[in-house]
């Protein structure tokens, strides 16, 4: 048999190993960050839609709650423009 019969360049079905990070890493994120709401399982067999919707919602309230925690504390992020930027002590006035 000189070639194969199917079209396809890859001679398997299944993700690349990138693409299999993302959905462990997507599937890890719903688990643990769920609270203990979603079983690895239930997450797993979730329709793609469905999937995608819920961890794109739980980073948005992620998100809101570290935004709302910054602005309660009155700091801003140790994290500026992808610099860490250390506070500034010796302006402040000592007790």
């Amino acid at each position: 048999m000189e070639g194969s019969i199917f079209q396809l360049e890859l001679p398997f079905f299944g993700l690349t190993p990138e693409h299999r990070a993302a959905l462990f890493n997507q599937l890890h994120d719903i688990v643990f960050h769920g609270n203990g709401g979603y079983t690895f399982e239930t997450v797993y067999t979730f329709p793609i839609w469905l999937r995608n919707f819920t961890h794109r919602s739980m980073v948005e309230w992620y998100d809101k709650q570290n935004k709302q925690q910054q602005n309660q504390s009155g700091q801003g992020s140790l994290l500026q423009n992808g610099h860490i930027s250390a506070p500034d002590y010796s302006t402040k006035a000592s007790r």
